[in-house]
């Protein structure tokens, strides 16, 4: 049975056993910005908190629709804060990356820029068989970043990450599948079925307490290269976009 946790405008948290199950509900299309990070990081650490150390458990992480996931960073809110990413989206991928149980992202629809770090931020990534693209544009755009690469490098081959971040090449879930950006694809009704299923066979690996040490045997340099631009207001880490959509 599930126990919702807690809802507001931007984020609905519930509780399935061992299972956490967090839906993004922020208009417009999800679009992050500092306080939105901020309340997806305090829901990932809260559901560390009740799950407590070396125990069984995981967590989901879906839209609310099936037209789009989320849209990326919001680039106009660096129009009045500058450390804006620094302080809300790096701080986020970090925190997922270093969450020491199973995560499972449930792609229910577009994914575009900064979202895309954020679905392969997770362990696993499902996504709409029938709607949506995946795409990462910086190069599009005019944005860089210290370590946009680092995560894709981590995770994906040289060519198919080349043809992300170089070519920006716009996924559909099939060809995202091809290229292992994502793990599995499922109609719209049986996207959070498929979830489950896996998280309730994933969520014993965390019992032993070494889960979140493992990956980041794996995935160590972009957990470093988020944790150097997080909460940084020393220096520029990043070129603001020529183009903001």
């Amino acid at each position: 049975m599930s126990q919702q946790i807690s809802r507001s405008d931007y984020l609905t948290v519930e509780r399935l056993d061992n299972v956490f199950l967090f839906t993004m509900t922020k208009a417009p299309e999800n679009r992050l910005n500092v306080p939105f990070c901020t309340e997806l990081i305090q829901a990932y650490r809260k559901a560390r908190a009740l799950l407590g150390q070396n125990s069984e458990g995981a967590v989901i992480l879906k839209g609310n629709d099936t037209k789009f996931f989320c849209t990326g960073v919001d680039l106009y809110e660096r129009d009045t804060n500058p450390y804006a990413s620094s302080e809300g989206f790096y701080p986020l991928v970090r925190t997922i990356l270093d969450f020491p149980f199973p995560t499972i992202c449930l792609i229910t629809g577009h994914v575009f820029g900064g979202a895309c770090l954020l679905t392969m931020a997770h362990d696993y990534r499902i996504m709409n068989s029938e709607r949506g693209y995946w795409c990462m544009p910086p190069v599009d755009l005019g944005l860089h970043f210290d370590g946009i690469g680092s995560l894709l490098r981590a995770k994906l081959g040289p060519t198919v990450a080349r043809k992300v971040l170089l070519q920006a090449h716009k996924y559909k879930a099939t060809e995202a599948l091809g290229d292992s950006i994502i793990d599995d694809i499922a109609s719209p009704d049986e996207m959070l079925d498929k979830a489950l299923a896996l998280a309730k066979k994933m969520q014993s690996k965390a019992k032993m307490g070494v889960y979140g040490m493992l990956r980041s045997e794996l995935y160590g340099e972009a957990i470093r290269a988020f944790s150097n631009i997080s909460n940084v207001y020393s220096r520029v880490i990043s070129r603001e976009a020529k183009v903001k959509l």
